[in-house]
């Protein structure tokens, strides 16, 4: 009797069949399973409570894109081979397993020294090692060094599956609309030329969706000022119990917490110590809230008070303009919190933050968004499109942001 497909049900596109058991077995991986403790959106749940999605369901997701483009681009006379195929799903598959608990969150605050793409692939050539070279291609795609760029391009680029799914899972879960793209349309018109992805002409307004659904979706969701608070609020409370932690200080925390608390790790440390990276691998979003909720409690005003906010929402309170914030303002804070709290200066100066936010849009220099036209002309969208501003859509947008704890 032939094999029973393993099939996944998928809120948002429906029933995901497993092509086969390497790709299953892959699935299975502790190192992809511990991506189901580990929200997608972070703290966006501070401000839209549905975003309760995993980054191991966007893998799926991204995967079973993955899979729907390359068929697409197999029936269009590219030639993929059966081990291309299985290296491109295993990639996409992958890309994610680099990733912390809050994710960028944590790399603002105990792992400053070490990019999640970095670790992403330290542990992809960990599997590959444990599984006897059987991730060879997959590495090679994942690090662009495979003859076939456009591989690359469908895991990491300017129209990548990664995106398609983010996009369209962010939009179900936050229930914001207009972020909405057409990803299986898009799939549709994608095409090579000269080892790059081009998307046919009748598919162009569909990217400009694309493209519009994005920046739509980075204000309204990843750069809600909201979130932005919270994440803001929790990377001073993990700032501060590092220092603790680093003063000799003891601190409620799961082993693998407890030594990013008291080491300044380094990419160094990942490559040449193996335990380094199992403490990595032991580390999800239940470390955090675990030990936040103890924290609450501790008898260092600054480390209860960040950690009380985070447990019962009392976040900092946030102010975006254009213009950087007048410095003498933070100042007055600062002098505020060390009166009100009978702290120290360098204590009171948890209790807010002061930064810059950025959104790139889309950048030509890029990988670029090719149009294919009939004549076998390729024009790039900011070229092709006579709807989009380009130069505004491309414009690097710079916002400063001053938030606090409000008393």
């Amino acid at each position: 009797m032939p094999k029973k497909r393993k099939i996944i049900n998928d809120p948002v596109f429906g029933f995901i069949t497993i092509p086969n058991d390497f790709i299953y077995n892959l699935i299975q991986h502790p190192y992809l399973q511990r991506l189901s403790r580990i929200r997608q959106l972070g703290l966006a749940a501070f401000v839209y409570p549905g975003a309760q999605h995993t980054r191991f369901l966007h893998s799926i997701g991204a995967m079973s894109l993955m899979n729907e483009a390359l068929n697409q681009l197999k029936q269009k006379g590219n030639i993929i081979s059966d081990e291309e195929y299985v290296g491109a799903l295993s990639c996409i598959l992958l890309h994610d397993i680099g990733h912390g608990p809050f994710s960028h969150v944590l790399e603002d605050a105990l792992l400053t020294q070490v990019k999640h793409e970095e670790i992403s692939l330290l542990l992809m050539e960990r599997l590959n090692e444990e599984w006897n070279n059987e991730l060879e291609l997959c590495l090679s795609i994942f690090k662009d060094e495979y003859p076939k760029h456009f591989l690359h391009q469908l895991v990491s680029g300017q129209l990548d599956v990664d995106r398609l799914d983010y996009l369209r899972r962010d939009c179900y879960f936050t229930g914001v609309t207009e972020g909405n793209i057409g990803s299986a349309r898009i799939i549709k018109m994608l095409d090579v030329r000269n080892d790059k992805l081009v998307v046919e002409s009748k598919g162009i307004n569909s990217i400009e969706n694309f493209l519009m659904s994005r920046r739509l979706m980075y204000w309204q969701v990843y750069l809600h000022k909201t979130a932005v608070a919270a994440e803001k609020t929790l990377i001073n409370t993990l700032l501060r119990a590092k220092e603790l932690s680093q003063q000799g200080a003891y601190l409620f925390a799961s082993p693998s917490l407890s030594y990013f608390l008291r080491n300044d790790t380094t990419e160094k440390d990942f490559r040449e110590n193996a335990e380094v990276l199992n403490l990595f691998l032991d580390l999800d979003d239940n470390d955090i809230w675990s030990a936040l909720k103890v924290w609450s409690t501790h008898k260092d005003i600054v480390l209860s008070t960040l950690s009380k906010g985070m447990i019962n929402r009392r976040l900092f309170k946030i102010e975006i303009t254009n213009q950087p914030h007048d410095k003498y303002k933070i100042k007055a804070h600062i002098q505020n919190f060390m009166q009100h709290f009978k702290i120290s200066e360098k204590e009171a100066s948890y209790l807010v933050s002061s930064d810059i936010i950025t959104t790139d849009m889309y950048n030509e220099n890029d990988d670029s968004i090719d149009i294919l036209y009939r004549d076998e002309t390729i024009k790039d969208i900011s070229i092709a499109s006579d709807m989009l501003n380009i130069q505004l859509l491309s414009k690097k947008v710079e916002k400063y942001y001053f938030a606090y704890y409000k008393i």
